[in-house]
């Protein structure tokens, strides 16, 4: 067990009941730049908590080929109007040369590996350049999630994993966003609990769990990033 490990581990008992402010601002103190936030652009509630701990921390987006333009949208709100630094990462191959290479629609085939080539692949590079890095993962989303520390260790990546908001509720996320004023994607306010890449997310009925619109039909319930 490395250095960060060990850390990581700690983080997570001492903080466990913190605010995500002050996870937040834990993160800021001891990675300061080597410290970044991932977004979808779902909202942008995690990168204005991360923004008060350390303006003009980097945030990145995955840019797979396949969104919505409504979430390349918020990106663009988001990067204009916060104090936050967008990053944008793309796949090795634009969605024409997967096409040329594995045939076309792969996500509805084979839709592990087109997770694997336009979301795990680059995001393990881009987070190169970090010891640690913010996501927006909630315990409340999905039984997969219902174990997420709110500081662990990222074994796959040797990072240090934060997640904030892990013991928040929707009705956390939405008093956060009413409160602040926290830009958000406008598919939420069009039946979309979750917001994915636009071939492999649909509605949700009502009462089902946020991560039902998301390859639904199919067994996959994770694009592989957390797992």
């Amino acid at each position: 067990m490395n250095d960060l490990e060990i850390l990581a581990e700690r983080a997570g008992r001492e903080l466990e009941d913190a605010p995500a402010l002050e996870i937040l601002d834990w993160a800021a103190r001891t990675f300061g730049p080597r410290f970044c936030v991932t977004s979808s652009m779902e909202d942008a509630v995690v990168a204005h908590l991360a923004s008060r701990a350390l303006p003009g921390v980097d945030v990145l987006f995955l840019d797979t080929g396949y969104h919505f333009p409504e979430t390349i949208g918020t990106r663009d709100a988001v990067a204009a109007v916060m104090d936050v630094n967008v990053l944008t990462l793309t796949p090795r191959r634009s969605v024409a040369e997967q096409d040329a290479e594995h045939g076309p629609r792969l996500h509805d085939r084979d839709p592990d590996l087109c997770c694997a080539l336009r979301k795990v692949e680059p995001l393990t590079a881009g987070l190169a350049a970090y010891d640690a890095w913010a996501t927006g993962l909630r315990r409340d989303e999905s039984p997969t999630r219902a174990g997420t520390p709110v500081v662990g260790w990222d074994a796959r990546r040797g990072k240090v994993k934060v997640s904030p908001i892990a013991r928040w509720t929707q009705d956390d996320v939405d008093a956060y966003v009413v409160e602040h004023g926290v830009l958000t994607n406008p598919l939420l306010m069009d039946g979309y609990a979750s917001v994915g890449c636009a071939p492999c997310t649909h509605r949700v009925a009502e009462g089902e769990d946020s991560r039902a619109g998301r390859w639904a039909g199919s067994a996959k319930t994770e694009c592989g990033l957390h797992g």
